[in-house]
């Protein structure tokens, strides 16, 4: 099957600033069920095997969307690289948030998009981000969520708190790139502001959609009592461990193989089941 791919088109928020999306669709007639990736922190649309389960997903019969969070670090001239730390460490939940109503906004008038087929799929933070949109989003009908945080309040513990309070930014090293990225206290501000639409566990518990929770094992960032405790607070989901998974289901930066990593194929098929199983 042919797939029409679309990259780096760029969005206008007026609410934040511009930033960058694909998407990836199979050649035919019918209307598509649109699905919008949601990377997460340290995240962005390109990083690993993203693009390969891109392809996949519209060889399924999707509209697949994904993008940049336009205060993830990466630029609209350098979509791959943390660039700007300046735009980085003034992220907060609220700007996430309104990208991704901007990124629902404007795929759902798609022509080829079947706007009451909507489905996010969001990855580690990524994932509290989708869970909040999906209960206060009506259009949402589909959510599924890999390696998923079961809460956003992820801050420094008490003496780091104080520094950060005192000093307005705290650092924390990119593994990768051994960057020095930086957290303004504006991002714990932000959160204080408007605690109780950022809180995920309420969020899960009133979501509506159709709830898919896909968890690896072994994974190292976020604890798969994460996924656990989501399916409790929401028991008409579905809960899918894949053993011995870790937290990018097998993807690194960078992903130089034509396929996608074992637990990364396994993600997309059970997710694409899903979806056209119950959406």
């Amino acid at each position: 099957m042919k797939v029409t791919k679309k990259q780096n088109i760029i969005l206008s928020n007026p609410e934040t600033r511009d930033f960058l999306a694909d998407a990836f669709y199979p050649e035919t007639d019918g209307k598509l069920p649109l699905v919008i990736f949601v990377h997460g922190y340290k995240g962005y649309k390109d990083w690993g095997a993203w693009n390969l389960m891109a392809e996949k997903f519209a060889e399924a019969g999707f509209f697949f969307a994904k993008f940049n969070f336009s205060h993830n670090g990466t630029t609209v001239e350098d979509p791959e690289n943390f660039a700007d730390l300046e735009a980085f460490g003034n992220n907060n939940y609220s700007k996430e948030l309104s990208d991704l109503s901007f990124v629902i906004d404007y795929f759902s008038k798609d022509p080829k998009v079947d706007d009451q087929k909507i489905i996010l799929i969001g990855h580690s933070r990524g994932g509290g981000i989708s869970i909040i949109k999906t209960c206060e989003d009506e259009r949402i009908n589909g959510l599924v969520t890999l390696a998923s945080v079961d809460t956003l309040e992820r801050f420094p513990l008490k003496e780091n708190f104080e520094k950060w309070k005192e000093n307005g930014v705290y650092y924390v090293e990119n593994g990768r790139t051994k960057q020095q990225m930086p957290h303004y206290y504006q991002f714990f501000e932000d959160f204080k502001n408007d605690e109780h639409r950022f809180d995920v566990e309420r969020s899960m518990e009133m979501a509506k959609a159709h709830v898919l929770i896909i968890h690896g094992t072994h994974d190292e960032s976020v604890s798969v009592k994460n996924a656990e405790h989501l399916h409790i607070l929401n028991p008409n989901s579905e809960l899918y461990l894949i053993e011995n998974a870790n937290h990018t289901f097998g993807g690194k930066e960078p992903w130089d193989k034509d396929e996608l990593p074992k637990y990364l194929n396994e993600v997309v098929h059970k997710s694409a089941e899903f979806i056209k199983l119950k959406i």
